[in-house]
């Protein structure tokens, strides 16, 4: 029988339009369909660095995690992210739990490159817990800080890392049925802005070498890829659309797939 779970990743940047999100969140758990959500706060992140006076650096799409970095990240995505989406579900009677990738040894890291800071390369993926939660009813909301496996003494346990990979290795982990990104654009555009509809492995992959795919559009499209060798179907839509997410589990709502 296939999986039926579908893994949705909402970005940082369509947070603060997320309501219609949560809405149909609810609604497929209340059609029996089982949802992880991994969520992301890079621009709730962001703007707390700048109260701070630390300006936000990144490369090739991930964000270079110096301690100051990490310290506001883990409060950001763990708690005030993490429980206002978790609040939000519950108060439109869907049941979901909080996690994040530490939590049960879910992601498992190490400092993948030191040029970066503090932020995690995946060394392993433990779905025990996020299993418990699926069967006894609720929706894991997945905040994308992991645990630092290396053990270095001058090194944080708790390390900072792309939500958008934690997504993929999750969807790929689970052989999840579908993994969608809810973003803020429309798709994947090709050199001449054109929308991208549909992807195969090598033209995906063509679009990063080349340079047209960049920034934050990298990460996601070699999680879709790695989800894809689970036999996922994947697609990056724009999660401002209202009820994007239910519009797309229908087959109703333009956007990229990577099959």
């Amino acid at each position: 029988m296939p999986n039926k779970t579908i893994v949705v990743k909402i970005g940082g940047s369509t947070l603060g339009s997320h309501d219609t999100t949560i809405e149909d969140v609810v609604e497929l758990q209340k059609r029996g369909i089982p949802v992880v959500i991994v969520h992301g706060g890079g621009k709730v992140i962001t703007d707390w660095l700048s109260k701070q006076g630390v300006v936000a650096k990144f490369v090739r799409g991930e964000r270079v995690t110096d301690r100051a970095t990490l310290d506001v990240a883990i409060a950001v995505l763990a708690g005030l992210v993490n429980k206002e989406l978790v609040a939000a579900i519950n108060s439109l009677g869907g049941r979901a739990a909080g996690i994040s990738g530490v939590d049960g040894g879910l992601v498992r890291s190490r400092i993948k490159n030191v040029d970066m800071g503090f932020v995690g390369g995946i060394t392993g993926i433990d779905l025990s817990l996020l299993k418990t939660l699926l069967q006894s009813g609720f929706i894991p909301v997945v905040a994308t800080v992991c645990f630092n496996e290396s053990g270095g003494k001058d090194e944080p346990q708790i390390l900072n890392i792309n939500a958008d990979v934690v997504a993929g290795d999750i969807a790929a982990s689970l052989g999840a049925g579908k993994l969608v990104f809810l973003t803020d654009v429309d798709g994947i555009h090709d050199s001449s802005g054109k929308i991208l509809a549909r992807l195969s492995r090598s033209e995906a992959e063509a679009l990063v070498s080349s340079g047209v795919a960049s920034g934050g559009m990298i990460p996601k499209i070699k999680s879709c890829l790695k989800a894809v060798d689970s036999q996922a179907t994947t697609c990056i839509i724009d999660g401002r659309q209202p009820h994007a997410l239910l519009l797309d589990i229908e087959g109703k709502v333009s956007g990229t797939v990577i099959k």
